[in-house]
């Protein structure tokens, strides 16, 4: 099988975290506490330093783009 991605196919995030955003508070806080929170549970927990400082840098679509490197989204 070919594991060449096509264009249009966003990469693998970084962690195996899976965080369901949809029908949660979508306060900047709390997503970036919750994303956080789930990173540290994953398979990659030392990643959750750089999660926050990248989510911080920037405004509320820079944390959800962020967010979506890190994690999957549901």
């Amino acid at each position: 099988m070919n594991s060449i991605k096509s264009p249009d196919q966003p990469p693998a995030p970084l962690t195996d975290a899976v965080v369901q955003l949809i029908g949660k508070d979508s306060n900047a806080f709390a997503i970036l506490g919750y994303v956080h929170r789930c990173i540290l549970s994953s398979n990659r927990p030392e990643l959750a330093g750089d999660f926050m400082r990248e989510a911080t840098a920037g405004d509320y679509n820079h944390l959800l783009i962020t967010c979506m490197r890190y994690v999957t989204i549901k």
